[in-house]
């Protein structure tokens, strides 16, 4: 296992990322620390990094090297983006930064960048066409790809922090400051020509801080029960609640919004008035935020090379073969447990009639129903249903999510936990009710039948026949125990199917 750090100056914010490189091509943060520097601010007066911003950044960075001295970190890669690209005074910024800190920077062009915020976006996201837009501090960009290829790209020399300065004017109020930088980028927009060749079914992908705080707003709003920013699903009108919310107050009273950050309160009205004119232009009407950017297309390159020629094709056993190793689950036991569930999900459509959609959710179940007993062996199902809820899983959405640690919640006995099913009402029904009972009987059964983990049972072969379901084992050795496990799931078999279990 290797530990690297990562920083990633930006125009806004300095952060570092403390990171796990391990097995083959896996990764995990352990930890992370963000100070806003504000780099590229009054930059556009001459060109020059203020002596204020640079004293400030590096003593941030002389506080990022003393963390990761203290983590046994390895490594550092660090990278610097529009502020520091833009600068005249670029070197002697660079080298005070080795001189004084001993890190040395690598300045990212624009098309690294995209690049960057392109690959952690694609390899943690199954959304096949996307067009992503990526706020930061002194720059915004668009990239636009299908079939996980890259078709356009644009940076636009304009950022949240960048915008504030350009368009604050005290004799404006900051409700037709915001309209002017909606007017601003619209333009900008019309000079990109390829923008009319992005197809409706698009899907618009935010990345950045100011989107990770519009979703921190809103989950406050909406009192929504899921604190995983990746893969949360935006309508417009929830978002533009938002903007006329926040455009309309002065700083102080922007920094009393919950879920806002106060140290982006006085950029986070430029920041929006930028994703209102972008979905406005594009007539979008609802987007997607990643968690995943910049920073983690790094940890991709790291851990996972191949990435740096193509993306992962299948994101979701990706993110799930991760979490497997971090958790230190049973590989072959789960590779099992998977195979024999995914088998009594197709052998039994003509009882359960669910389409191959939630296949996805009885893989991430049975992938991940074991990781409990990190915790504790005892009800080590709930343990289980807690951490995929709050694992950050790629390749899968909020309700995929949701309703996959409830059926891992099943997996030794039907423990629907009502109470707690209640805190997830804006991400599932009463009616998913049903799926995970009956998810939950095939996963129990399915793990119940690699109940040693020494793979016995190969195989099974499921009939229906009248009232009853007769399972045929293919085996390659003594099973009892297994199929007395599977068997004590007939009565809640019954009572889910309506049918009585063999298993022979």
């Amino acid at each position: 296992m290797e530990k690297i750090g990562i920083i990633d100056l930006g125009s806004n914010s300095a952060r570092l990322v403390i990171v796990d490189l391990f097995g083959e091509g896996h990764f995990m943060v352990t930890d992370e620390l963000k100070e806003s520097v504000r780099l590229g601010q009054d930059m556009d007066r001459d060109g020059f990094l203020k002596p204020q911003r640079v004293a400030e950044t590096i003593k941030t960075l002389k506080m990022f090297k003393r963390l990761c001295d203290a983590s046994g970190v390895e490594r550092i890669i660090a990278v610097a983006t529009a502020a520091v690209r833009r600068a005249k005074n670029q070197r002697s910024f660079l080298d005070e930064i080795q001189a004084t800190c001993g890190i040395r920077v690598d300045v990212l062009s624009e098309d690294e960048e995209a690049a960057l915020v392109y690959r952690g976006v694609i390899n943690s996201m199954d959304v096949p066409k996307g067009i992503i837009l990526e706020i930061g501090g002194g720059s915004t960009k668009i990239v636009y790809y299908n079939r996980r290829a890259v078709l356009h790209h644009v940076t636009l020399p304009f950022g949240a922090v960048t915008l504030t300065d350009l368009f604050s004017d005290d004799g404006l109020s900051p409700e037709r400051q915001t309209e002017r930088i909606e007017e601003f980028f619209t333009e900008q927009f019309k000079k990109i020509e390829w923008l009319a060749e992005v197809e409706p079914d698009a899907q618009m992908i935010g990345v950045g801080g100011s989107f990770r705080n519009l979703y921190k707003i809103n989950r406050v709003v909406r009192k929504y029960p899921l604190t995983t920013v990746h893969n949360y699903q935006f309508a417009s009108e929830d978002f533009r609640a938002v903007y006329d919310m926040v455009r309309v107050l002065d700083v102080e009273k922007r920094k009393r919004i919950r879920g806002l950050s106060p140290a982006r309160a006085d950029i986070m009205p430029a920041a929006l008035a930028i994703i209102k004119a972008f979905t406005d232009y594009l007539h979008i009407e609802n987007f997607t935020i990643s968690g995943c950017g910049l920073r983690e297309g790094i940890m991709f390159n790291q851990a996972v090379p191949v990435t740096l020629e193509r993306p992962i094709t299948d994101v979701l056993s990706y993110s799930l073969s991760t979490l497997v190793r971090y958790y230190g689950c049973n590989a072959s036991h789960v590779e099992h447990v998977v195979h024999l569930s995914i088998q009594l999900f197709k052998q039994l459509r003509v009882l359960h009639k669910f389409p191959r959609i939630y296949l996805k959710v009885l893989k991430i179940a049975a992938s991940l129903h074991d990781c409990g007993l990190r915790v504790r062996y005892y009800n080590n199902q709930k343990h289980s249903r807690y951490m995929i809820l709050n694992s950050g899983i790629y390749g899968a959405t909020h309700r995929e999510i949701v309703l996959a640690a409830f059926v891992a919640g099943c997996h030794r006995k039907e423990d629907l936990a009502p109470a707690e099913w209640a805190r997830y009402k804006d991400i599932v029904s009463d009616e998913d009710l049903d799926i995970v009972r009956k998810l939950g009987v095939l996963l129990r059964i399915g793990e119940s039948l690699d109940r040693s983990g020494l793979g016995v049972v190969k195989g099974i072969n499921c009939d229906v026949l009248g009232d009853s379901v007769i399972m045929k084992t293919e085996l390659a050795g003594d099973a009892s125990l297994e199929i007395r496990q599977a068997m004590a799931a007939n009565a809640e078999f019954k009572r889910t199917f309506k049918k009585n279990l063999e298993i022979l």
